[in-house]
């Protein structure tokens, strides 16, 4: 064999697979804040991080006395790398591993703990932040240069929406103008049932010289081992393809010798080093993968596919070697889905659900304005990846133009937008259009009832499958709650402002690295049923001692400051765990006769309405359609009385709550 093939890239990816992880913005910031802290002390001041293992090292075991990692890494340099090469990557990072001006941005966002949006697109500051380092952030693509984050912009502008299969497999193939161009094409026609996206990809791989060159060899030389590992072009080392030259023999033999070596095929597709590539083969040659059914069936199990229709060697070549890189590169580009896409998400302009990936509403009318602009900075690298910089001085297309961007997003939604407040009313409308929507398609009853087990079970992995892995269990425990309430409260009242919660754009939770306020707090307008007043709901996953010591004060000081800086206001607090220390109960109904001060000691009230319960009990509410007229009702009725803590939360909160197993509602 006189020619050695090479791999080349054909597709992009933000980051590393070795850089992904949960709680996504949390790690950021963390790691950010660490990171800073490791470089300012005085031994490391000034250390090169480039080709220094002993350095890297050091940084690892300085994160795990930090308990940002756990464990004994077997290469602690290795995983300090790929702990930081996605922060290097979006240009938080230099290459040396110092803090940026950009990343410095971020710490102070972090730190400052407010995240309110302050530009014209309506996006917290730091989703703001890493929108622009997106916009910045560039692959070399076999020598080619290529943003990302701006090809999606471009192309999500031109076909309103992709699908998850076409975010996948499709849009990393937009390497340069000629093939972004052809998958906008396949995008549109695949939707009208003219085009597979397998053949774009296919199209685009056959359309490199290393690939040509490959199928020339496979067809040209004697088959090999060694020939089929090279015509692999394997990203890692040719070896990984060895199974590959049996595959290829049983195929032969079943094409043209008609051999029943069905079950043998099965097998040796086991063999293959990659899974889902394995998986491919699988679905693609067996209409039953069960081995037994392979086994008893023989050839007549097999898929009627072109290559076994191959009547040529030269045909059967050809089909091989496109059948082994289609699938080779679905199984490169789906394990690039979910970092993209948790890249792309925390811009929180990038909507992923219902199986499409689209733009927030605000966010699209801003890029469709600029869209046809954005190709002149597809594919070229940014200067400025590592400042914080202005969008006009990214590029002067990315200014943004407020007029056209409130008068698109009226003639979007049929609404009249003029300013910036009538933009963020008709968004809030629009918001909350898609909340509801997501609480009836992902949080009915039954799925809250569902993740309240898990919260009482400490079933973390329901719990993230359920949600979300992009914020803590606490968290997820109080937007939740929130969405409980939300529901209680007949779908009435601000929930999304009430819960003081970071949201992403797909409204679901996030958690950021200085934690957020526990607090729920829910406004009521006078009815029949209850006065004009004020609700703080206080949520805790603690329990037995821990309960006592880390809930009573925080609970007590939240109404407490709340009463006094909102006198005018009637306001009263319900605690929600999972587990409820009786001592916790006590202290709570002692708080009815206690002065509770000021930090200056000037001002105070006399008693405080804290109201615990159980989520045993919530799940009943829950179960028979408990509204919060009777809720209130019945919390108020439970306030009045005096009885001791153990028996006064079985009569008033366990057997009241109780008494709608019976009653219609």
């Amino acid at each position: 064999m006189t020619t050695k093939i090479g791999f080349k890239s054909y597709c992009w990816a933000i980051g590393t697979t070795s850089y992904r992880t949960d709680k996504f913005n949390m790690n950021i910031e963390m790691q950010m804040k660490l990171l800073k802290e490791f470089r300012n002390l005085p031994e490391n001041k000034g250390k090169l991080w480039t080709g220094n293992n002993k350095f890297q090292a050091k940084y690892y075991e300085f994160l795990k006395n930090k308990e940002f990692v756990k464990g004994d890494a077997p290469r602690p340099d290795k995983d300090a790398r790929e702990k930081t090469s996605g922060l290097r990557d979006i240009g938080l990072l230099d290459d040396e591993r110092n803090v940026t001006a950009a990343g410095e941005a971020l710490i102070e966002i972090a730190k400052s703990g407010d995240f309110t949006s302050d530009n014209l697109l309506e996006i917290p500051k730091d989703s703001y932040l890493y929108f622009k380092q997106l916009l910045k952030t560039s692959n070399d693509v076999d020598g080619k240069n290529v943003r990302p984050f701006v090809v999606f912009l471009y192309v999500v502008s031109k076909v309103e929406f992709l699908t998850y299969d076409e975010f996948t497999y499709l849009l990393p193939l937009c390497v340069d103008k000629k093939t972004t161009d052809k998958v906008i094409e396949c995008v549109i026609s695949s939707r009208s049932g003219s085009m597979d996206y397998e053949d774009t990809i296919l199209s685009v791989l056959m359309g490199m010289e290393n690939y040509q060159k490959a199928l020339a060899l496979l067809q040209e030389e004697e088959i090999t081992e060694e020939l089929i590992c090279n015509v692999g072009i394997n990203r890692k080392s040719a070896k990984y393809d060895k199974p590959y030259y049996v595959l290829y023999n049983i195929l032969k033999s079943i094409v043209f010798a008609k051999d029943n070596l069905a079950l043998e095929l099965y097998e040796a597709t086991k063999k293959l080093t990659n899974s889902k590539v394995g998986g491919a083969w699988r679905k693609y040659f067996f209409s039953s993968n069960a081995r037994s059914v392979i086994s008893r069936m023989g050839l007549s199990v097999l898929n009627t596919v072109p290559i076994l229709q191959a009547k040529a060697e030269d045909t059967f070549n050809e089909e091989f070697f496109k059948i082994m890189h289609l699938f080779k590169a679905k199984a490169t580009l789906s394990d690039y889905f979910d970092l993209n896409r948790r890249y792309f998400r925390i811009t929180d302009i990038v909507l992923f659900e219902d199986d499409k990936v689209k733009l927030d509403v605000l966010p699209k009318c801003y890029i469709e304005n600029i869209a046809d602009d954005l190709l002149d900075i597809a594919f070229e690298k940014s200067d400025l990846i590592s400042e914080n910089v202005k969008l006009e001085t990214i590029h002067p297309c990315l200014a943004i133009d407020a007029d056209r961007l409130y008068q698109k997003l009226g003639r979007l939604l049929g609404k009249s937008v003029t300013d910036k407040e009538s933009a963020r009313k008709v968004i809030k409308d629009e918001r909350y259009a898609r909340f509801n929507k997501l609480i009836d398609d992902k949080f009915d009853k039954d799925t809250l009832i569902t993740l309240f087990d898990h919260f009482e079970s400490r079933h973390d992995d329901e719990i993230r499958a359920l949600v979300t892995d992009n914020a803590d269990i606490p968290t997820v425990f109080e937007y939740v709650l929130g969405i409980a309430w939300y529901v209680i409260s007949d779908r009435e009242g601000d929930v999304l402002d009430y819960m003081n919660l970071s949201l992403e754009a797909d409204l679901l939770p996030k958690t950021h690295a200085g934690g957020g306020e526990a607090d729920i707090v829910w406004k009521y307008e006078k009815t029949d049923w209850y006065p004009k007043h004020t609700l703080l709901i206080e949520a805790t996953l603690a329990d037995g001692s821990n309960q006592r010591r880390m809930e009573m004060e925080p609970v007590s000081r939240h109404l407490g400051e709340y009463c006094i800086t909102h006198p005018e206001d009637e306001a009263y607090c319900v605690f929600v765990t999972t587990y409820l220390n009786i001592n916790v109960i006590s202290d709570f109904r002692a708080r009815r006769y206690m002065e509770y001060y000021n930090t200056a000691g000037t001002d105070y009230i006399t008693g405080m309405k804290i109201l615990p319960i159980q989520t045993s009990e919530l799940k009943t509410l829950l179960r028979f359609d408990v509204r919060y007229p009777q809720i209130y009702k019945m919390l108020d009725k439970a306030y009045n009385s005096s009885e001791a803590p153990r028996e006064w939360y079985e009569n008033n909160i366990v057997r009241e709550t109780s008494f709608y197993n019976v009653q219609e509602i």
